[in-house]
């Protein structure tokens, strides 16, 4: 499986990524996958390598790159319960300085260097987020509404409250799968999320993964359900084989 170290320029510099994509020569359709807050390392790699198998050139950026370089703060093996107010302390300032400008003029820069990768084909192209990285897609989506087929968020926040959750959808044109933690969301909560998508006439699945907590998707933390991981593939697959040409 091929694998790149990129750097994605920007409007204010150089965005460190990580790319994978299949070792036939063809042109492949193109994914934009947005890390968790702990950013790109071991386990995004290998998730962006498993989606690539499937036939898919994945982009995956450093989208705290103000800050430096991944790994931008130093990680263990394997993020424990002992060591996560440790690690969510040195991670949430980078949250907090990632504001909603920055997110989308990232994302412009993001998509159009993915789209200009040579092993990249012309049709649309699709999103998907895990925790933080899933209110990234649905901003990049809901900001690219011609170029965006698919996006997809993981144990991820829809928007910051719910005027601004209703605004995103009102601009997705995108087919959507949202996969929810059972300590994310209530499921009066999640009915009321799918009320605001049915109203806003969003093509979408959303549901909450059973017995999970948030954080489910990542191997390299005390969240992750091996069970709910399966499942994330099992809808994020047929999502993109219906909303990219992927042959």
């Amino acid at each position: 499986m091929p694998t790149k170290t990129l750097q994605i320029p920007t409007t204010d510099g150089q965005a460190d990524a990580f790319a994978a994509f299949p070792d036939h020569g063809d042109r492949h359709p193109g994914v934009l996958m947005y890390a968790d807050a702990f950013g790109i390392r071991p386990v995004l790699r290998e998730m962006a390598r498993e989606l690539a198998g499937h036939g898919y050139y994945v982009l995956v950026p450093n989208f705290f790159y103000r800050h430096g370089p991944a790994p931008v703060i130093e990680l263990p093996e394997h993020i424990g319960e002992e060591d996560r107010p440790s690690v969510i302390a040195q991670v949430m300032p980078l949250v907090e300085a990632h504001t909603t400008e920055r997110i989308l003029s990232d994302a412009d820069a993001y998509l159009r260097f993915l789209t200009t990768q040579p092993e990249v084909d012309a049709g649309p192209v699709a999103v998907t987020g895990y925790c933080i990285g899933g209110l990234l897609a649905m901003r990049t989506a809901a900001a690219h509404p011609g170029q965006v087929a698919a996006v997809a968020g993981f144990h991820g926040p829809v928007g910051a409250d719910a005027a601004d959750r209703d605004r995103l959808l009102a601009k997705l044109t995108a087919q959507v799968h949202l996969g929810h933690a059972e300590t994310d969301l209530t499921p009066e909560a999640l009915g009321e999320l799918n009320q605001a998508m049915d109203a806003a006439g969003v093509d979408y699945t959303s549901e909450i993964y059973p017995g999970t907590v948030h954080g489910f998707t990542m191997s390299d933390t005390d969240a992750f359900n091996p069970a709910a991981l399966q499942l994330h593939w099992d809808r994020l697959l047929p999502l993109l084989d219906r909303t990219l040409a992927n042959n």
